[in-house]
């Protein structure tokens, strides 16, 4: 009897969906000839070729940085020719014509130049090409955010190309695509050995005679091209990336060359399959759902199934540590950082722009000061203190530096309840949009506890389970907003984290629970410093390993929840605040918590003054603002490392 490996299951189950789709439609359903050979056909050769291509890409990122939740993106590639192509419509129309897909793929390079240009001096070192690339993609997303807002009639298709779309014309996106992917494809398998040697360690590759710098460089350019290709043609379909490699990976797939293959054969019928579906029930949705956003409603389930039933035996535990490589021993810098605090605080109470210009804030205008700035500084600061906790307990439990608040899910679990009540209920009021808020979150993280819980909550599962429900919250959220309903310019504002808001009650309530916070998350440090040793050696010491990661998780999503029903899912505060806790010398877990969180509170105090001044009478929402400053900032260190 010939053994079939589970791939081959799982390759010849989707086959025989693909099959049975295309005999409930297209040639077989008789349509018009003419619509058959320019749309249908068209549709599913494209739908094929970008699936294998963004599942190989992923592949090839995540051997060569050594890191399951690599996509394409990491590297900003997806952020970069999304942003390129906004400034383009906006700015610089007549350059659209000369070929959109050559707009966004300028745009993709640019990105991943960047992401070079920072780690190249660490000989491209898989902890800071992620990081960088983890900035690079949020400070772009960040821009496009500030576009979207200030010219949403403009770019109002633009969301449905970023949620992902494979509707085709003819056939001159397949005629784009398929050259180049059959240029990529066989180098990306040259790469295979030297890839497979890189995954035993840096140390090991240079005593094998492997130039790392020239290996990582070719093997992140042809991911950038494959990717950056299909992203030009198709948009953002950016889950399948992730989740071929990672069902392979988990259906027992070893060595780079087989995980690349069957990547791609999964990830063409997944995409082919997922855009099947959603045309024969397209006529049953009354908006348009585009296939990308689809993609990751759908291929969430599928990794989750894969999670729950594959035994990830022998796994060690994520590379790349809690935190960037630091180049001193210095002490902890706490006097600049309170006095900017404080600086921060003292501009954002007494000076602002008014239809009259510039002014500080007069005694007898404390009404002001207390009736609409103080609330928004409190909330803000608050915000800010509160996530940067949960960025540090998250970073050092999972030892993951791409780790932040939303991959486990809350975030995206508490936007969907919002979203879901402003689109499904009619008027709906502030404590019923809170609560429907608090239900997402905590379905998010039930979820992720459910999962999770009989690995002891392993860190590599967890953020796995956290990343496949991210990706469905995230796809449902990209169905609501490509509609072009008013309300989506409301769930875009709120989701760009705004303290517009914020009365003095609400500001009051979180300023008081980041205070508890403050006393009490200090309190677990002993936790925090021993766990990213690994479980072995935080078990020997006393540790109960699975107790203590499963109050810790449950911690970061009260902190999470709490502040993203205020201000909006502030991510991009819990990546970056511990990290440039870090890199102002603050090493122990209680000095990383307290550091982190008055960076944390800093960064937002100073991002919601600024984003209510450049503009004005226009508001950029803080959490952008916080983005770009401290995107900014951790650029420029990076740079230095």
């Amino acid at each position: 009897m010939i053994a079939v490996s589970p791939p081959a299951w799982a390759s010849l189950a989707l086959g025989l969906a693909l099959l049975l789709l295309i005999g409930a439609s297209g040639p077989f359903a008789a349509p018009d000839p003419t619509l058959l050979y320019h749309g249908w056909w068209p549709r599913l050769v494209m739908s094929l070729l970008a699936g294998g291509g963004l599942a190989l890409a992923g592949a090839v990122m995540q051997q060569t940085l050594r890191n399951p939740l690599a996509t394409p993106t990491t590297l900003g590639v997806i952020s970069g020719a999304q942003f390129s192509l906004l400034l383009a419509t906006v700015s610089f129309p007549g350059i659209l014509s000369a070929g959109r897909e050559w707009v966004a793929l300028a745009g993709a390079a640019a990105a991943m130049g960047l992401v070079v240009l920072l780690a190249w001096r660490r000989s491209l070192a898989p902890v800071l090409v992620v990081l960088a690339g983890l900035v690079v993609n949020l400070y772009l997303g960040s821009l496009s955010i500030v576009m979207l807002l200030l010219h949403h009639e403009t770019l109002n298709g633009i969301l449905i190309w970023g949620a992902g779309s494979l509707a085709q014309s003819g056939w001159g996106g397949v005629d784009f695509l398929w050259p180049r992917l059959l240029v990529a494809m066989p180098l990306a398998l040259l790469l295979a050995r030297p890839l497979d040697i890189l995954s035993l360690g840096d140390a090991q590759a240079r005593s094998l005679g492997l130039s790392l710098p020239q290996i990582r460089l070719s093997a992140l350019a042809v991911a950038l091209f494959i990717a950056a290709c299909v992203t030009s043609v198709v948009g953002v379909v950016g889950f399948v990336g992730l989740a071929a490699p990672a069902a392979v990976r988990l259906l027992g797939v070893r060595g780079f060359a087989a995980v690349a293959g069957w990547s791609v054969v999964l990830g063409a019928l997944l995409l082919a399959v997922i855009d099947l579906l959603l045309q024969s029930l397209s006529g049953s949705f009354p908006l348009i759902v585009p296939t990308g956003a689809m993609t990751a409603t759908l291929s969430g389930p599928l990794l989750l199934w894969l999670l729950f039933r594959v035994k990830l035996a022998g796994r060690p535990p994520l590379p790349g540590g809690a935190h960037l490589p630091s180049t001193h021993r210095a002490a902890p810098r706490w006097s600049p950082i309170l006095a900017a605090l404080a600086i921060a605080v003292l501009l954002a109470l007494m000076t602002g722009q008014t239809l009259e210009g510039w002014r500080w804030l007069d005694l007898d205008q404390a009404e002001i000061l207390f009736e609409w700035r103080l609330p928004r500084v409190m909330a803000a600061g608050g915000a800010g203190a509160i996530l940067a906790l949960a960025g540090v307990i998250l970073q050092r439990l999972t030892r993951n530096p791409m780790a932040s608040p939303e991959l486990l899910g809350v975030s995206g679990g508490a936007a969907l309840g919002l979203i879901g009540a402003l689109f499904l209920l009619p008027g709906a009021t502030a404590p019923s949009l809170a609560a429907a808020g608090v239900l997402g979150a905590l379905a998010g993280i039930a979820t992720v506890i459910l999962l999770t819980r009989r690995s002891g909550f392993a860190p590599e599962r967890v953020l796995l389970t956290g990343v496949a429900v991210t990706a469905i919250t995230s796809g449902i959220q990209s169905i609501l907003l490509a509609g072009g309903d008013p309300r989506g310019q409301q769930a875009i504002a709120w989701m760009s984290g705004s303290t517009y808001f914020v009365d003095m009650t609400v500001a009051a309530a979180m300023a008081a629970v980041a205070v508890l916070c403050l006393l009490v998350v200090p309190l677990f440090s002993r936790w925090l410093d021993l766990l990213p040793l690994g479980p072995a050696t935080a078990a020997a010491l006393g540790l109960g390993v699975g107790r203590s990661r499963l109050v810790l998780l449950l911690m970061v999503t009260v902190l999470t929840a709490g502040a993203t029903l205020i201000v909006g899912p502030l991510s991009f505060v819990g990546l970056l605040a511990p990290h440039m806790a870090r890199l102002a010398g603050f090493a122990s877990a209680r000095a990383h918590l307290l550091g982190a969180a008055s960076l944390g509170a800093l960064l937002m105090i100073a991002a919601d003054w600024i984003g209510r001044q450049i503009l004005f009478p226009q508001e950029i929402p803080a959490g952008l603002v916080a983005s770009l400053l401290g995107g900014a900032y951790f650029l420029i260190r990076m740079r230095r490392l």
